[in-house]
């Protein structure tokens, strides 16, 4: 074998072709790793058009073997490793070709077809310059031929509409597009750096393959550099590692080391280290010390130090101060390591006896506004790490610590949401959606405590959740009082749609499963018995609309705005452009081909109205599948128009193309649309049905049991004989039952393919035996073996489909689409042959990893 360091344009130009062998899994790179690839070129990006000397970043090794030689051919060379990132990168160039192409350079569009794409001159399979594996081959070959299908459900189409979508909102921000592209494409052709290591003719490839991904644990970055050090310590190593290294590494365990051995660096300034790259930038800035144990020494010792204050913010029990501590708590409670640099620095000038910890207290408390004011908002989260790590460098050295991060966040395109922005979003976004779990209900926590109520609630041990006050899934009686407050055009629905997810219909309690869906009046005598302010003040209300969650919202912001100090200045900054029409683009790019959206649905997801967001659409017609929003019947706006020049096809026939079918009446089926929750959970967004991640711990448990027996015979007596049948035939092949713990009980058919020291649940779908729906749970698969794999995902939606009644379009591989319950009533059986294939696929899978 022979290896080579190689630009990834050298790699791949030429007459030749990759060939992913079919021993190999399926594409599987999912958001985070496709979001630390695009952090890395957009660093390269920005040094390069900076004119800054960039150094080429290294992907990793691709492993090759010789394949099939054909006279005339293609040299062709069998992918044995390293497939991931080759994928990962042929369609990052097809999505700028796209791109390219969209501006209105069609030179460099081509340009990049035939430099890294295609073989121009060869036909069929022989024309594309990578070959996935079968499974992903319509997929790919999909995207690079610019197919109507391209972007559809699955790993691959996932992969190119993030590519689309980063590629087109650098653009957008961009002080010069063409050149930004320019520079990306620079990036990608020679800027990344890949080791080459080709394999003999006659070497065994499954072999070679097998050797590679069934190596030990790896050494951290922190061992490396511990390795590295007492290596340089010959005399002095057993002293300094027994009193210094050894505490150290006990006290914060292997993680937190290798995160300290790091923010070590971002505070001395190496504020664009990786963690990935920390042992190498370590040793760089250590190298020099070489040959001197006592200065390699004193450099453990202020380590070790940087440790203690370490420690105190991971654990702010240790923080003597009170008002500093309190700030660290609620910043641990917040959770996340974002704010870790700027608080490491600031723990160090407290040390230090240059600033007081009142002053570093408050300086917490301005990176906690500006934590929660955009989490609040909404506002894109790309480069917030970046900002912080930047923080200890850049921070004003001639005035108080609070002063001077008050200043820093405040600065341009730091996105410090202004006093302005805060009320909008209280009111109309769809707070519900907002970050994790943790930070919504810290958020909702931090405001009770506002109340400063003479017995405050301890929040440590009371099981609190976050409830709806107007219900998701409302009664018909809710409607009725909500339709008196509608606005001209507006269905009672719409307006609960805008209403439910925001913070004034949201609040804290531990009553969920009482609470549910009952009228209001029922409501108020259980929030009335609550010991929150919060739920006393909504218990006092008359009724519960529109009027009553605007005005709950106002109060909530005057509140926040007293928690939470805005920006100095406290406008937004003129030519920025509102975060909602940021996240409108990013939901339509991230629309897999073959669905549609509605007006309202985006309006929605973004916390506006239908209107301006048919308005927004209307005068920025370039907007990526702008086409694919339509009216809430399915029906194509009167009012659409493409980009002026534009030879498009008419929207509905470009739909049609890409697999939405429509009916007589020219109406898009309904099973193709996507939701605001769907649209949300395609960027990301936590959006779940709390019973499905909250099922009761206990399996079959009896009172759960009875409850969802007692609600599908209520609601849905037709189907029960048949849902009792497949369930039962469930247990039959080893599965167990779990239960939702709220009032509508759903009932979850769980597997475990694990083994009795390492348990593997899944299950493909829930009931809900109130609404009457069955939810296919393909976003919880893709990350459970053998369903990470999109081929045994679709698969399962063939087998589904086959039974009459159930349309789950292909497009929501990814999402968590509905059947009606009702099928259950003639179709049981059908639907138990494909829970029959669902266990016998996990039983195989178990059977391999054992």
């Amino acid at each position: 074998m022979r290896a080579q360091e190689i630009t990834f344009l050298n790699l791949i130009q030429g007459e030749k072709q990759f060939q992913v062998p079919l021993y190999q899994r399926t594409y599987s790179w999912g958001k985070d790793q496709l979001e630390r690839l695009w952090e890395d070129i957009g660093e390269l990006v920005e040094q390069l058009r900076a004119g800054e000397t960039a150094a080429p970043h290294f992907l990793g090794s691709v492993v090759l073997a010789p394949g099939q030689i054909q006279a005339g051919g293609v040299q062709k060379w069998l992918v044995v490793d390293g497939q991931q990132r080759l994928t990962t990168l042929m369609l990052a160039f097809t999505a700028l070709r796209d791109q390219l192409r969209d501006s209105g350079d069609t030179r460099g569009a081509e340009r990049v077809h035939r430099q890294i794409l295609v073989n121009e001159y060869q036909e069929a399979l022989d024309h594309y310059r990578l070959l996935p594996t079968q499974a992903d081959r319509q997929a790919f070959t999909a995207c690079v031929g610019s197919a109507p299908q391209a972007g559809g459900g699955g790993n691959i189409g996932f992969a190119y509409r993030f590519f689309l979508g980063a590629l087109a909102e650098g653009q957008e921000t961009a002080a010069h597009p063409k050149d930004w592209l320019g520079a990306v494409e620079s990036v990608l052709k020679g800027l990344l750096s890949i080791v080459e290591i080709t394999a003999e003719s006659g070497d065994n490839v499954y072999r070679i393959f097998e050797s590679i991904n069934n190596t030990g644990v790896g050494l951290s970055q922190s061992d490396l550099l511990r390795n590295y050090v007492f290596m340089l310590l010959p005399q002095r190593g057993e002293r300094v590692y027994r009193e210094l290294w050894l505490p150290m590494q006990q006290s914060l365990g292997p993680k937190n080391l290798e995160l300290l051995v790091w923010l070590d660096l971002v505070v001395r300034g190496h504020n664009k280290t990786k963690q990935s790259e920390i042992y190498r930038e370590q040793q760089k800035r250590l190298q020099p010390l070489a040959g001197d144990e006592e200065a390699l020494q004193r450099e453990i010792a202020q380590l070790s130090e940087r440790a203690q204050r370490f420690l105190r913010i991971v654990e702010p029990a240790r923080e003597p101060s009170a008002p500093l501590r309190a700030s660290l708590e609620r910043l641990a409670a917040w959770g996340g390591t974002t704010h870790y640099p700027l608080a490491l620095h600031l723990m160090g000038l407290v040390d230090a006896g240059t600033r007081s910890p009142e002053d570093a207290a408050e300086a917490l408390l301005y990176v906690e506004s500006y934590l929660a004011r955009r989490l609040i908002c909404q506002t894109p989260t790309a480069g917030i790490n970046r900002i912080f790590m930047e923080a200890p460098k850049d921070l004003e050295t001639d005035r108080p610590a609070a002063e001077a991060v008050r200043r820093f966040l405040s600065g341009k395109r730091r996105r410090w949401p202004s006093d302005e922005e805060l009320r909008s979003a209280i009111r109309g976004k769809p707070f519900y959606w907002a970050g994790r779990p943790p930070q919504r209900s810290f958020i909702l926590r931090r405001l009770e405590e506002s109340y400063s109520p003479t017995e405050p609630v301890d929040f440590a041990k009371a099981s609190l959740s976050v409830e709806h006050i107007l219900p998701q899934k409302p009664a018909q009686a809710w409607f009725d009082l909500l339709s008196d407050e509608t606005e001209d055009g507006q269905s009672s629905q719409e307006l609960h749609d805008s209403l439910v997810h925001t913070l004034g219909n949201l609040t804290l309690t531990g009553d969920n499963s009482k609470l549910s869906n009952h009228p209001f009046q029922r409501k108020q005598q259980i929030l009335d018995a609550s010991a929150l302010r919060m739920n006393l003040e909504i218990a006092s209300s008359q009724r519960w609309g529109k009027a009553e969650i605007m005005a709950r919202a106002d109060r909530l912001w005057e509140r926040s705005v007293e928690l939470w100090p805005g920006p100095i200045g406290g406008f937004h900054a003129a030519g920025e452009e509102s975060s909602s029409w940021t996240e409108l683009r990013a939901a339509l790019v991230a629309m897999p081909s073959g669905t549609w959206t509605a007006y309202g649905d985006v309006a929605e997801l973004i916390g506006s109205h239908p209107v301006p967001v048919g308005a927004y659409l209307s005068a920025n017609p370039t907007v990526i599948n702008a086409y694919r929003v339509l009216s809430s019947d399915g029906k194509v706006s009167a009012g659409f128009r493409w980009a002026e020049g534009s030879d498009r096809l008419p929207p509905q026939d470009v739909l049609r193309s890409e697999g939405v079918r429509f009916d007589r009446y020219n109406r898009a089926h309904p099973s193709q649309r996507l939701t605001a929750a769907e649209l949300a959970t395609l960027l990301g967004k936590d959006v779940t049905r709390q019973a499905a991640h909250d099922p009761l711990p206990d399996r079959e448990n009896p009172e759960a049991a009875e409850r969802f027996r007692s609600q599908l015979q209520e609601h849905w007596p037709d189907a029960a004989t048949g849902v009792a049948a497949a369930l039962d035939f469930w247990r039959r092949q080893g599965g167990y039952l779990n239960y939702g713990r709220y009032e509508e009980t759903s009932c979850f058919p769980m597997l475990d393919a694990g083994t009795s020291t390492r348990p593997h649940l899944m299950w493909p779908f829930g009931l809900y035996p109130v609404s009457g729906t069955v939810e296919v749970v393909f976003q919880y698969l893709k990350d459970r073996a053998p369903f990470d794999d999109t081929e045994q995902r679709r698969e399962l939606l063939r087998r589904l489909n086959k039974v009459e009644g159930i349309d789950l379009p292909e497009a929501k591989l990814e999402l968590r689409p509905s059947f009606p319950l009702a099928v259950f009533a003639e179709h049981g059986e059908a639907i138990c042959e494909a829970l029959d294939w669902f266990i016998h696929t996990a039983a195989l899978d178990l059977a391999r990893r054992v």
